[in-house]
């Protein structure tokens, strides 16, 4: 699921303090290792003068992780396995595979997408090693909203069934890992517990803080994704937040409410453009740039990811005015400098090629520059007006004569 992820802030989000557990998109966040070191510019943070050494995405920062749990799972891994008889292979790779421990109440009760489900998880790696427990864990199934393991399995499960999932770390926590507790590339043994299955709330009826919370949830998945390099299902992540935000209501919002969604839609924009940009969706991040500046004009990570668009795109003459409205408002940063500097040099070059074209279009070029004269035509050569003018006298005394000749 992921072969990279990028360098994260040091500030401590207002997260930090939550309970631990897999769906938490922050807890990917404690690698301290810089990747992904040829973007440019990923984010800006407010109280920040200088962009080169920023955060990838919106609010990305650490987040404090629990210490290794010492105590062995009741059933190790290796144990599970014994019987390969009694595994399903999920998705039919041998990566993913669920082993019902106790039966449910049949296949008419088990979940459906959309729905929030809670279930009992137990984490372990391969040695035992217990990672994570939580008695209750609420998600909405098929948002992606927790591992791709846990989404993907649960929608198999039967209300009461308590199962084993084994899974390849692709769908868990990829190369990166998480530090301290999971190594990279490890493969997780989840024991989940199906606890109960509801529709999820209708978006029309929360309530301002119920509706910033939940696109809060989604837009930080998204983070989490855009970490692993998974960029697809981060935009999913941020689509979907926009969505419980762009969504209609029935309940009045005050004032300040209202501000604090367009802020979180602000965030969602401009991570939303920085994964399409990786993906080289240049014309679906340029719509991205633009929301953003259609509701913050001064928006500078909008405006330089816009400039960015339009020079992957080779419009460095749009491209250079819209870096320089950015380099306005910040004047000493370094990161925009730069980018303006690298493409006032290829507008240049652009034009030179282009100057070259059309001299090759009207004409040799000579050594000078310019396109060489015609020779002159040989001193004896005659004018062709002259021919011309000298064969239409003999014509016309020709048809003379015969006319005379006639009359006499």
């Amino acid at each position: 699921m992921a072969s990279s992820g990028e360098e994260q802030s040091s500030s401590s989000p207002d997260w930090a303090d939550s309970g631990t557990d897999l769906s938490c998109p922050e807890l990917a966040g404690a690698s301290t290792s810089p990747l992904d070191s040829g973007e440019d510019f990923e984010v800006l943070e407010d109280d920040d003068d200088d962009l080169s050494e920023l955060p990838p995405l919106e609010d990305m920062g650490r987040v404090r992780t629990p210490a290794k749990d010492s105590q062995s799972s009741e059933q190790a891994p290796g144990e599970a396995a014994e019987d390969p008889q009694e595994w399903l292979d999920v998705l039919g790779s041998g990566l993913l595979k669920k082993k019902t421990l106790v039966p449910g109440q049949g296949v008419e009760s088990r979940p459906r997408k959309g729905q929030d489900v809670t279930v009992r998880l137990k984490a372990t790696l391969e040695d035992g090693s217990v990672v994570e427990e939580n008695p209750s864990l609420t998600f909405t199934l098929g948002d992606c909203d927790v591992l791709q393991a846990l989404d993907l399995c649960v929608q198999l499960l039967e209300m009461g069934e308590t199962a084993l999932i084994m899974s390849d770390a692709k769908y868990c926590y990829g190369p990166q890992g998480r530090s301290p507790d999971i190594p990279p590339n490890a493969a997780l043994l989840l024991e989940v517990e199906l606890l109960e299955a509801r529709d999820a709330p209708d978006l029309e009826l929360l309530n301002g803080k119920e509706k910033i919370a939940l696109a809060n949830r989604k837009r930080e998945r998204g983070n989490f994704y855009y970490q692993q390099a998974d960029y697809v299902l981060a935009i999913n992540s941020y689509d979907i937040a926009l969505k419980v935000i762009d969504s209609s209501s029935k309940v009045n919002f005050s004032p300040e409410e209202e501000a604090e969604l367009l802020d979180v839609k602000v965030k969602c924009l401009n991570n939303l453009a920085a994964s399409q940009l990786k993906l080289d969706h240049y014309e679906a991040a340029l719509k991205s740039c633009n929301l953003v500046l259609e509701h913050q004009p001064g928006n500078i990570k909008a405006l330089f990811r816009k400039g960015k668009v339009l020079a992957q795109q080779g419009e460095y003459r749009e491209a250079i005015p819209i870096l320089k409205a950015a380099l306005k408002l910040e004047p000493s940063n370094k990161t925009i400098h730069a980018e303006l500097s690298k493409l006032v040099k290829k507008h240049a070059d652009q034009k030179s090629v282009e100057t070259e074209m059309y001299r090759k279009m009207l004409g040799n070029v000579g050594a000078g520059g310019t396109p060489a004269k015609c020779k002159d035509k040989l001193p004896r050569s005659i004018p062709w007006k002259w021919l011309f003018g000298a064969t239409a006298i003999a014509l016309g005394g020709v048809a003379l004569s015969v006319v005379i000749a006639a009359r006499n």
